[in-house]
């Protein structure tokens, strides 16, 4: 059997970093970890190759060559995931198809041959067999979790690592926490599942064995929700781990009380975590009420933002509006906690409503949906009717906030905010000649040609004589700020 693993391609988004990552010339920020994972349990005498839409195209040559083309994709990349699927179809190649994009829309696709939804290693086996027997049923699903301790090592040699800016590694699945929006413990489940410790040291070992000297994010919905296990056993390795290695660095998600647990803040300062994404959400807390955000309730959330920074955790964050109780007043609310926070990388976007969430299903009752929702957390479109505020208002609001956090001016305000409280990492990552490069072409984009020419000089000035160890964390983040500009452009005009 021939094999082609699929990945859609992104579109231009706040995650995708598509204008970042030209300055270090890469090609997508992470390699399909979901793929590469199913990848390791399909039949060991079937020949496979991936085909990552983001880093290469789809030839007629690899569909010549293709019996079978498996697909994973989220929400986000829809579009793209139809246009392969059609080609796909006019080559006569069967398709079989999973991820949480065919787990929420499934009926949507009738170009797809085989739906392998939910978790893999739990209905993958069973299709595998049905096809080997010539009996392969159009759908496998299951309410059940799968055991993660038994989840093979991805398939990393199928992917071209230096196309990549960043690697990827789970630990957990699920999440303790239920906030109406969220769709992860409807596709996950709410008890938190972690891998055996000895599985990641593994998969870090793969990376490092191939060469990679960089960062790899924890892909884990909240790395944190299994604190027991995480202090007892993950991060006591790592810190070992790193003693022995040079050049990685970590960043993942968590959830917003880890400011007040010293220890845990501390370990994973010590393990190599740099980086942490927040979802904050909102400051009203009615608005935290009303989405059972009971985590960042009764909080000082800008004293807790500030601990993780002093901590040597950058803090990374979610915004929304849109919330029932959200009034007028919530877009100059959203855009003062951000300026007074330093958090410099704040996505924001209006409140969606994904399939199978409590959210979806109270706005379906009510009769307030508009059809189906984006995938893009960033790009001002919902697909709900607001309740406190008309749509023009939300929408207005939402540019409002877009055009003042990213205008160079408050942007480099808040990277000159988090220097002055961030604790400089304990591991810096390995210079490459990529990094070099990224210097100089800022130099000339931003400091030479870019509207941002004053502040990015003035940062990088500051830096060199206050902060200089953050020097290249300087010029990542101008960087960034590069990208989030030409994506709220998008958006704004």
């Amino acid at each position: 059997m021939n094999v082609l693993l699929i990945y859609p391609e992104f579109p231009d988004t706040f995650w995708s970093f598509k204008h970042a990552l030209k300055f270090i010339r890469k090609k997508a920020s992470f390699p399909p970890l979901g793929l590469l994972t199913v990848a390791a349990m399909l039949p060991k005498e079937w020949a496979i190759r991936l085909v990552d839409a983001n880093v290469t195209k789809l030839t007629d040559k690899d569909l010549k060559w293709a019996d079978y083309a498996f697909f994973s994709s989220m929400v986000v990349q829809r579009k793209s995931t139809y246009q392969l699927l059609e080609r796909c179809k006019e080559a006569g190649v069967k398709i079989v198809a999973g991820g949480p994009l065919f787990t929420s829309e499934h009926e949507q696709f009738k170009d797809v041959d085989h739906f392998v939804l939910n978790e893999a290693e739990l209905t993958l086996p069973s299709f595998l067999e049905d096809l080997k027997n010539g009996c392969a049923k159009p759908v496998y699903k299951t309410p059940e979790f799968a055991d993660i301790r038994k989840t093979p090592a991805p398939l990393w040699e199928l992917a071209d690592l230096k196309k990549y800016a960043s690697m990827s590694i789970q630990y957990t699945r699920g999440c303790p926490y239920q906030c109406e929006f969220c769709d992860v413990t409807a596709l996950f489940g709410r008890r938190t599942r972690t891998k055996e410790t000895v599985q990641i040291i593994t998969e870090l070992d793969t990376f490092y064995n191939q060469g990679w000297r960089g960062n790899v994010f924890f892909v884990d919905d909240n790395l944190i929700g299994n604190r027991r296990s995480l202090k007892k056993d993950l991060l006591p390795e790592l810190i070992k781990w790193q003693s022995n290695h040079t050049g990685i660095t970590f960043n993942t998600e968590v959830s917003i009380n880890l400011a007040k647990d010293e220890v845990l803040l501390q370990m994973l300062f010590e393990a190599g975590f740099n980086t942490v994404f927040v979802g904050i959400e909102t400051p009203d807390t009615d608005s935290l009420a009303e989405c059972g955000k009971s985590q960042n309730k009764d909080r000082d959330l800008a004293e807790d933002v500030r601990i993780i920074q002093r901590a040597g955790l950058q803090v990374q964050a979610g915004f929304i509006v849109g919330f029932d109780n959200d009034t007028p007043s919530i877009f100059q609310r959203q855009i003062d906690f951000i300026q007074k926070t330093g958090i410099v990388t704040a996505m924001v976007g209006l409140l969606q409503a994904p399939t199978g969430t409590r959210l979806y299903e109270r706005l379906k009752k009510e009769g307030r949906l508009l059809g189906r929702m984006t995938g893009d957390n960033a790009d001002g479109s919902t697909n709900i009717i607001p309740n406190n505020m008309d749509a023009n208002t939300c929408r207005e609001g939402y540019k409002t906030i877009l055009k003042h956090i990213y205008s160079p001016e408050n942007y480099y305000k808040r990277i000159m905010t988090l220097f002055k409280e961030y604790k400089s990492p304990k591991f810096k990552g390995t210079i490459k000649v990529e990094h070099c490069v990224a210097l100089l072409s800022s130099i000339y984009h931003l400091g030479i040609l870019g509207k941002e020419r004053v502040q990015f000089w003035h940062l990088l000035f500051w830096t060199g004589l206050h902060r200089r160890e953050l020097f290249p964390l300087a010029v990542t983040l101008a960087i960034y700020g590069y990208h989030f500009r030409k994506v709220s452009q998008l958006h704004i005009l």
